[in-house]
């Protein structure tokens, strides 16, 4: 059985990564690097998050094989919807 010891390292892990995530977004790195630094930060975030806090870790490993599709379906569905953030970027705002 998990300790609080245990919890409150994995909280202090979580709180560690938002504060390098916050010193990324303050940097002056290029926005692409920038981007694929804060989107693998974000998902070891959300897998720590998952894993201990919802305790995932403790279900059978069927289970991950039933979030594959569910994953798939939500990458499938933002390629649709990054060609709109790209044409944004090209309209002049007043």
């Amino acid at each position: 059985m998990p300790t609080a010891k245990l919890y409150v390292g994995i909280w202090l892990g979580l709180i560690a990564i938002v504060a390098i995530e916050t010193v990324l977004a303050f940097s002056h790195l290029s926005v692409g690097v920038m981007v694929a630094a804060l989107l693998v930060l974000a998902i070891v975030e959300a897998g720590m998050a998952l894993r201990y806090f919802m305790h995932l870790k403790y279900e059978p490993p069927a289970l991950f094989w039933t979030l594959i599709p569910a994953i798939v379906f939500a990458l499938l569905m933002m390629n649709q919807v990054w060609p709109d953030a790209h044409r944004l970027v090209s309209l002049h705002f007043p």
